[in-house]
Protein backbone atom coordinates (compact mmCIF):
# COMPACT_ATOMS: atom_id res chain seq x y z
CA UNK A 1 0.00 0.00 0.00
CA UNK A 2 1.53 3.07 -1.33
CA UNK A 3 0.94 7.02 -0.68
CA UNK A 4 -1.72 6.39 1.22
CA UNK A 5 -3.91 3.92 -0.48
CA UNK A 6 -6.10 1.68 1.88
CA UNK A 7 -7.76 -1.52 1.14
CA UNK A 8 -11.34 -2.23 2.25
CA UNK A 9 -11.36 -5.70 3.50
CA UNK A 10 -14.47 -8.59 2.49
CA UNK A 11 -15.04 -11.69 3.66
CA UNK A 12 -14.33 -13.13 0.23
CA UNK A 13 -10.53 -11.48 0.51
CA UNK A 14 -9.85 -12.67 3.80
CA UNK A 15 -7.11 -15.77 4.84
CA UNK A 16 -10.18 -18.08 5.25
CA UNK A 17 -8.46 -19.76 9.03
CA UNK A 18 -9.13 -16.10 10.10
CA UNK A 19 -12.03 -15.90 11.93
CA UNK A 20 -15.17 -14.07 11.37
CA UNK A 21 -16.22 -13.38 15.24
CA UNK A 22 -15.47 -13.03 18.55
CA UNK A 23 -16.96 -16.28 19.41
CA UNK A 24 -14.62 -18.00 16.72
CA UNK A 25 -11.66 -16.26 17.69
CA UNK A 26 -9.74 -18.78 19.86
CA UNK A 27 -7.69 -17.41 23.32
CA UNK A 28 -7.09 -13.42 24.88
CA UNK A 29 -10.30 -14.70 26.74
CA UNK A 30 -9.87 -11.37 28.77
CA UNK A 31 -10.10 -9.08 25.78
CA UNK A 32 -12.66 -11.01 23.87
CA UNK A 33 -14.82 -10.63 27.17
CA UNK A 34 -14.78 -6.49 27.55
CA UNK A 35 -15.10 -6.64 23.52
CA UNK A 36 -18.01 -8.20 23.19
CA UNK A 37 -19.45 -6.11 26.13
CA UNK A 38 -18.23 -2.71 24.63
CA UNK A 39 -19.22 -3.93 21.12
CA UNK A 40 -22.97 -4.90 22.43
CA UNK A 41 -23.35 -1.55 24.18
CA UNK A 42 -21.99 0.61 21.01
CA UNK A 43 -24.43 -1.72 19.01
CA UNK A 44 -27.47 -1.09 21.72
CA UNK A 45 -26.80 2.85 20.93
CA UNK A 46 -26.60 2.63 17.55
CA UNK A 47 -23.04 4.73 17.95
CA UNK A 48 -19.81 4.17 16.70
CA UNK A 49 -17.66 1.82 19.08
CA UNK A 50 -14.68 4.03 21.04
CA UNK A 51 -11.16 4.00 19.29
CA UNK A 52 -9.54 1.00 20.24
CA UNK A 53 -5.40 0.32 20.63
CA UNK A 54 -4.29 -2.86 20.32
CA UNK A 55 -0.69 -4.03 20.96
CA UNK A 56 1.46 -7.02 21.33
CA UNK A 57 4.13 -8.77 19.40
CA UNK A 58 3.47 -9.34 15.68
CA UNK A 59 1.28 -12.79 14.73
CA UNK A 60 -0.93 -12.34 17.69
CA UNK A 61 -4.38 -11.67 15.64
CA UNK A 62 -4.14 -7.70 15.97
CA UNK A 63 -5.38 -7.13 12.44
CA UNK A 64 -7.56 -10.24 12.25
CA UNK A 65 -9.27 -8.51 15.76
CA UNK A 66 -9.68 -5.71 14.01
CA UNK A 67 -11.64 -7.31 11.06
CA UNK A 68 -13.87 -9.49 13.47
CA UNK A 69 -14.85 -5.74 15.22
CA UNK A 70 -15.82 -4.47 12.18
CA UNK A 71 -18.04 -7.93 11.73
CA UNK A 72 -19.59 -7.52 14.61
CA UNK A 73 -20.42 -4.06 14.33
CA UNK A 74 -21.95 -4.56 11.12
CA UNK A 75 -19.83 -1.89 9.54
CA UNK A 76 -17.40 -1.61 6.34
CA UNK A 77 -13.43 -1.83 7.73
CA UNK A 78 -10.71 0.55 6.11
CA UNK A 79 -6.94 -0.81 6.28
CA UNK A 80 -4.28 0.51 6.00
CA UNK A 81 -0.81 0.89 7.34
CA UNK A 82 1.02 4.03 9.07
CA UNK A 83 4.04 4.33 6.73
CA UNK A 84 1.45 4.21 3.52
CA UNK A 85 0.27 7.39 4.98
CA UNK A 86 2.87 10.14 3.58
CA UNK A 87 1.34 13.43 3.97
CA UNK A 88 -1.81 14.58 5.06
CA UNK A 89 -4.03 14.75 2.23
CA UNK A 90 -3.53 10.59 2.09
CA UNK A 91 -4.74 10.71 5.51
CA UNK A 92 -7.55 13.14 4.61
CA UNK A 93 -8.22 11.36 1.30
CA UNK A 94 -9.46 8.26 3.59
CA UNK A 95 -11.42 10.23 6.08
CA UNK A 96 -12.93 11.83 3.78
CA UNK A 97 -14.58 8.64 2.39
CA UNK A 98 -15.41 6.71 5.39
CA UNK A 99 -19.02 5.94 6.52
CA UNK A 100 -20.93 6.36 9.76
CA UNK A 101 -19.39 3.15 12.51
CA UNK A 102 -16.79 2.96 10.11
CA UNK A 103 -13.43 1.03 11.48
CA UNK A 104 -10.35 2.34 10.65
CA UNK A 105 -7.61 0.27 10.69
CA UNK A 106 -3.77 1.18 11.23
CA UNK A 107 -0.97 -1.09 11.16
CA UNK A 108 2.32 0.00 12.86
CA UNK A 109 0.50 3.37 13.93
CA UNK A 110 3.57 4.06 15.88
CA UNK A 111 5.47 4.92 12.97
CA UNK A 112 2.77 7.79 12.29
CA UNK A 113 4.04 10.94 11.09
CA UNK A 114 3.76 13.98 13.52
CA UNK A 115 1.92 16.09 11.46
CA UNK A 116 -0.37 12.89 10.46
CA UNK A 117 -1.08 12.34 14.58
CA UNK A 118 -2.15 15.74 14.82
CA UNK A 119 -4.84 15.81 12.29
CA UNK A 120 -5.45 12.55 14.01
CA UNK A 121 -6.34 14.32 17.26
CA UNK A 122 -8.91 16.18 15.93
CA UNK A 123 -10.67 13.71 14.12
CA UNK A 124 -10.30 11.12 17.06
CA UNK A 125 -12.28 13.42 19.36
CA UNK A 126 -14.38 15.72 17.27
CA UNK A 127 -14.70 13.80 14.16
CA UNK A 128 -13.93 17.10 12.17
CA UNK A 129 -10.61 17.65 10.10
CA UNK A 130 -8.29 20.20 9.55
CA UNK A 131 -7.46 21.86 6.43
CA UNK A 132 -5.66 24.96 4.88
CA UNK A 133 -7.18 26.50 1.90
CA UNK A 134 -5.14 28.63 -0.11
CA UNK A 135 -1.55 30.25 0.20
CA UNK A 136 0.14 32.74 1.46
CA UNK A 137 -1.48 35.47 3.53
CA UNK A 138 -4.74 34.69 2.08
CA UNK A 139 -4.85 31.12 3.25
CA UNK A 140 -7.48 29.99 5.75
CA UNK A 141 -8.08 26.81 7.61
CA UNK A 142 -11.48 25.54 7.71
CA UNK A 143 -13.07 22.28 9.64
CA UNK A 144 -14.96 19.97 7.46
CA UNK A 145 -16.82 17.31 9.53
CA UNK A 146 -16.81 13.52 9.02
CA UNK A 147 -18.88 10.58 9.77
CA UNK A 148 -18.00 9.16 13.74
CA UNK A 149 -15.64 6.24 12.99
CA UNK A 150 -13.98 3.68 15.33
CA UNK A 151 -10.14 4.06 14.55
CA UNK A 152 -7.82 0.39 15.65
CA UNK A 153 -4.49 1.53 16.12
CA UNK A 154 -1.69 -1.76 15.81
CA UNK A 155 1.46 -2.15 17.10
CA UNK A 156 3.96 -4.47 18.34
CA UNK A 157 5.68 -1.22 19.89
CA UNK A 158 3.61 0.55 22.71
CA UNK A 159 6.20 2.69 23.82
CA UNK A 160 6.89 4.15 20.69
CA UNK A 161 3.34 5.46 20.61
CA UNK A 162 3.02 9.19 21.27
CA UNK A 163 1.72 10.31 24.85
CA UNK A 164 -0.90 12.30 22.71
CA UNK A 165 -2.10 9.96 20.58
CA UNK A 166 -2.21 6.59 23.05
CA UNK A 167 -4.72 8.76 25.17
CA UNK A 168 -7.07 9.14 22.54
CA UNK A 169 -8.19 5.74 22.50
CA UNK A 170 -10.82 4.67 24.89
CA UNK A 171 -9.97 0.94 24.72
CA UNK A 172 -6.50 -0.23 25.35
CA UNK A 173 -5.51 -4.36 24.59
CA UNK A 174 -2.54 -6.10 25.31
CA UNK A 175 -2.44 -8.83 23.31
CA UNK A 176 0.06 -12.18 24.88
CA UNK A 177 0.99 -15.11 23.57
CA UNK A 178 -1.21 -17.48 23.52
CA UNK A 179 -1.05 -20.74 26.17
CA UNK A 180 -0.38 -24.11 24.48
CA UNK A 181 -3.74 -25.55 24.60
CA UNK A 182 -5.17 -22.43 22.69
CA UNK A 183 -2.50 -23.32 20.22
CA UNK A 184 -3.75 -26.41 20.29
CA UNK A 185 -7.24 -25.56 19.39
CA UNK A 186 -5.96 -23.35 16.98
CA UNK A 187 -4.37 -25.91 15.05
CA UNK A 188 -7.27 -28.33 15.49
CA UNK A 189 -9.30 -25.60 13.98
CA UNK A 190 -7.06 -24.98 10.74
CA UNK A 191 -6.74 -28.18 9.87
CA UNK A 192 -10.68 -28.86 9.96
CA UNK A 193 -10.96 -25.89 7.50
CA UNK A 194 -7.89 -26.64 5.61
CA UNK A 195 -9.31 -30.43 5.23
CA UNK A 196 -7.05 -32.19 6.26
CA UNK A 197 -6.40 -34.86 9.83
CA UNK A 198 -4.18 -34.42 11.97
CA UNK A 199 -3.28 -37.03 14.86
CA UNK A 200 -3.68 -35.61 18.62
CA UNK A 201 0.04 -36.51 19.58
CA UNK A 202 1.25 -33.94 16.33
CA UNK A 203 -1.26 -31.54 17.40
CA UNK A 204 0.36 -31.83 20.62
CA UNK A 205 3.99 -31.37 19.06
CA UNK A 206 3.25 -28.86 16.38
CA UNK A 207 1.55 -26.27 19.28
CA UNK A 208 4.87 -26.81 21.37
CA UNK A 209 7.19 -25.35 18.18
CA UNK A 210 4.79 -22.96 17.32
CA UNK A 211 6.18 -20.04 20.08
CA UNK A 212 2.62 -19.29 20.97
CA UNK A 213 1.64 -17.40 17.87
CA UNK A 214 -1.48 -18.62 15.74
CA UNK A 215 0.09 -17.43 12.54
CA UNK A 216 3.76 -19.30 13.42
CA UNK A 217 1.34 -22.26 14.39
CA UNK A 218 -0.70 -21.92 11.01
CA UNK A 219 1.92 -21.78 8.79
CA UNK A 220 3.66 -25.19 10.32
CA UNK A 221 0.45 -26.94 9.69
CA UNK A 222 0.44 -25.85 6.27
CA UNK A 223 4.28 -26.59 6.04
CA UNK A 224 3.44 -30.29 7.51
CA UNK A 225 0.18 -30.55 4.99
CA UNK A 226 2.63 -30.20 2.42
CA UNK A 227 5.12 -32.66 4.02
CA UNK A 228 2.38 -35.44 4.12
CA UNK A 229 0.99 -35.12 0.58
CA UNK A 230 4.71 -35.45 -1.02
CA UNK A 231 4.69 -38.95 1.55
CA UNK A 232 1.50 -40.00 0.28
CA UNK A 233 -0.45 -39.68 3.53
CA UNK A 234 -3.65 -39.03 4.30
CA UNK A 235 -3.19 -37.99 7.77
CA UNK A 236 -0.49 -35.89 9.63
CA UNK A 237 1.22 -37.80 12.51
CA UNK A 238 3.75 -37.28 14.70
CA UNK A 239 6.78 -38.64 12.53
CA UNK A 240 5.44 -36.53 9.43
CA UNK A 241 5.68 -33.34 12.07
CA UNK A 242 9.19 -34.67 13.40
CA UNK A 243 10.64 -35.01 10.29
CA UNK A 244 9.12 -31.94 8.84
CA UNK A 245 10.45 -29.71 11.98
CA UNK A 246 13.83 -30.85 11.37
CA UNK A 247 14.25 -30.12 7.42
CA UNK A 248 12.79 -26.72 8.82
CA UNK A 249 15.62 -26.47 11.45
CA UNK A 250 13.20 -26.20 14.29
CA UNK A 251 13.87 -27.71 17.29
CA UNK A 252 11.39 -29.00 20.02
CA UNK A 253 11.14 -25.79 22.00
CA UNK A 254 10.08 -24.22 18.36
CA UNK A 255 13.36 -22.28 18.12
CA UNK A 256 14.37 -21.82 14.64
CA UNK A 257 18.13 -21.36 13.19
CA UNK A 258 18.91 -17.73 13.98
CA UNK A 259 16.96 -17.77 17.22
CA UNK A 260 19.73 -20.56 18.09
CA UNK A 261 22.64 -18.46 15.96
CA UNK A 262 21.40 -15.40 18.01
CA UNK A 263 22.30 -16.69 21.19
CA UNK A 264 25.28 -18.76 19.80
CA UNK A 265 26.61 -15.18 19.06
CA UNK A 266 25.88 -14.44 22.41
CA UNK A 267 27.92 -17.14 24.05
CA UNK A 268 30.65 -17.86 21.46
CA UNK A 269 31.69 -14.20 20.15
CA UNK A 270 30.97 -12.28 23.38
CA UNK A 271 31.18 -14.25 26.20
CA UNK A 272 27.87 -14.57 26.95
CA UNK A 273 26.90 -10.83 26.88
CA UNK A 274 26.23 -8.13 27.56
CA UNK A 275 25.94 -6.81 23.71
CA UNK A 276 24.19 -4.37 22.52
CA UNK A 277 21.04 -4.89 20.22
CA UNK A 278 22.53 -3.25 16.74
CA UNK A 279 25.57 -5.02 17.51
CA UNK A 280 23.97 -8.11 17.54
CA UNK A 281 21.56 -7.91 14.74
CA UNK A 282 24.66 -6.46 12.50
CA UNK A 283 26.82 -9.84 13.52
CA UNK A 284 22.93 -11.91 12.64
CA UNK A 285 23.08 -10.10 9.63
CA UNK A 286 19.10 -9.38 10.52
CA UNK A 287 17.61 -6.29 11.22
CA UNK A 288 17.14 -4.45 14.57
CA UNK A 289 13.18 -4.64 14.42
CA UNK A 290 13.14 -8.34 13.57
CA UNK A 291 15.69 -8.88 16.44
CA UNK A 292 13.13 -6.74 19.21
CA UNK A 293 10.15 -7.50 17.32
CA UNK A 294 10.10 -11.34 16.75
CA UNK A 295 12.84 -13.45 18.09
CA UNK A 296 13.92 -11.19 21.19
CA UNK A 297 10.30 -11.80 22.75
CA UNK A 298 10.19 -15.92 22.53
CA UNK A 299 13.71 -15.99 23.93
CA UNK A 300 13.03 -13.59 26.92
CA UNK A 301 9.87 -15.89 27.54
CA UNK A 302 11.18 -19.16 27.49
CA UNK A 303 14.19 -18.02 29.77
CA UNK A 304 17.18 -18.05 27.22
CA UNK A 305 17.55 -14.64 27.09
CA UNK A 306 17.69 -11.23 29.01
CA UNK A 307 17.58 -7.64 28.40
CA UNK A 308 19.99 -5.52 30.91
CA UNK A 309 20.73 -1.77 30.65
CA UNK A 310 23.75 -3.15 29.85
CA UNK A 311 22.87 -5.46 27.10
CA UNK A 312 21.68 -8.65 25.83
CA UNK A 313 22.61 -11.59 27.92
CA UNK A 314 21.85 -15.21 27.58
CA UNK A 315 21.02 -17.46 30.77
CA UNK A 316 22.22 -20.74 31.83
CA UNK A 317 19.41 -22.03 30.40
CA UNK A 318 20.62 -21.45 26.74
CA UNK A 319 23.67 -23.02 27.53
CA UNK A 320 21.95 -26.42 28.23
CA UNK A 321 19.59 -26.09 25.73
CA UNK A 322 22.30 -25.70 22.95
CA UNK A 323 24.51 -28.72 25.02
CA UNK A 324 26.96 -26.31 25.99
CA UNK A 325 29.16 -26.18 28.52
CA UNK A 326 28.39 -23.36 31.08
CA UNK A 327 30.93 -20.70 31.96
CA UNK A 328 31.22 -20.46 35.50
CA UNK A 329 33.21 -18.02 36.26
CA UNK A 330 31.56 -15.35 33.56
CA UNK A 331 28.44 -16.50 35.52
CA UNK A 332 29.56 -15.69 38.98
CA UNK A 333 30.93 -12.38 37.43
CA UNK A 334 27.64 -11.74 35.79
CA UNK A 335 25.49 -12.39 39.07
CA UNK A 336 27.87 -10.33 41.07
CA UNK A 337 27.14 -7.12 38.38
CA UNK A 338 23.29 -7.71 38.51
CA UNK A 339 23.52 -7.80 42.36
CA UNK A 340 25.43 -4.71 42.46
CA UNK A 341 22.99 -2.66 39.81
CA UNK A 342 20.20 -3.19 41.97
CA UNK A 343 21.88 -1.79 44.86
CA UNK A 344 22.53 1.69 43.13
Amino acid sequence: MLNGEYNSLKDGSENPLRPKALSEFLGQKTIKSNLSVFIKAANDRKESLDHVFLCGPPGLGKTTLAGIIANELGAELKVTSAPAIEKPKDLAGILTGITERCVFFIDEIHRLKPAIEEMLYIAMEDYEMDWVIGQGPSARNIRIPIPKFTLIGATTKAGAVASPLYSRFGISCRMDFYSLKDIQNIIKRSSTILKVQIEPDAVELLAKCSRGTPRVANRLLRRMRDFAHVENSDIINKEIVKSGLKRLEIDELGLERLDRQILRLIIERYDGGPVGAETLAISAGEAVESLEDFYEPYLIQQGFLKRTPRGRMVTDLAYTHLGLPINTQKTTHRNNDENQSLLF
